[in-house]
């Protein structure tokens, strides 16, 4: 699966730095994502979107398909392993990143780089502006289209669904322009220092089985 970028030169600064992004562990970035007016039949998908259920263990039409996704699965617990020593925990969060980025139709790679340079890979993570959990969602998300409660954003697949949702919904917003769309979730939109970051580190992410 892949998501429409329009990125032409835009990641040619990251794809040098993405070795050393795999293993530093950077600061909270959230930036000062605005609150935009939003139509009611926007809010009211949105928040179709975000209804709970648990995410199941997946299905495959073809051994081959299992098997790649087995491999991934391997290798993404092997990468992560720093960041998050306790298998069952690594391997849950996976198996939830990989169900909620294909549910909203994003590339796995790009919601884990995301979660990186969020927040470090850190649950409960808070930015300087509210910011919370994995995606470093905004306390009003949780008004708009949630039930209200801030504190289920800490919650690991209710953060990891808004998150996703709210990228896709940028993603729709901006017409497949995913600089532009990595600029609005983090509030800084049109520059370039927070889409760069996220590029590069979704090099370290990808993943191609082989």
């Amino acid at each position: 699966m892949s998501v429409t970028s329009g990125l032409g030169r835009r990641q040619v600064l990251a794809a040098a730095a993405w070795p050393a992004l795999l293993f530093s562990t950077p600061a909270v970035r959230a930036g000062a994502q605005v609150e935009e007016p939003m139509a009611d039949a926007v809010r009211s998908a949105l928040s179709a979107a975000i209804a709970n259920s648990a995410p199941p263990k997946p299905a495959f039409d073809h051994i081959e398909e299992r098997l790649a996704y087995l491999k991934w699965l391997g290798e993404m617990s092997n990468r992560l392993k720093k960041r998050k020593a306790e298998h069952v925990a690594r391997v849950e969060f996976l198996e939830t990143v990989w169900y909620e980025s294909m549910r909203a139709g994003l590339e796995t790679s790009l919601v884990l780089a995301v979660i990186q340079v969020e927040s470090g890979f850190r649950k409960y993570a808070i930015s300087r502006v509210g910011a919370r959990g994995y995606m470093q969602v905004m306390p009003f998300w949780a008004r708009l289209i949630g039930d209200g409660d801030v504190a289920r954003l800490f919650h690991m697949q209710t953060n990891l669904r808004f998150g996703c949702v709210i990228l896709r919904h940028y993603l729709d917003r901006e017409r497949g322009d995913l600089y532009m769309a990595l600029g609005r979730y983090n509030g800084s939109r049109g520059k370039p220092e927070y889409p760069n970051l996220v590029f590069g580190a979704r090099k370290a992410w990808a993943f191609k089985p082989g």
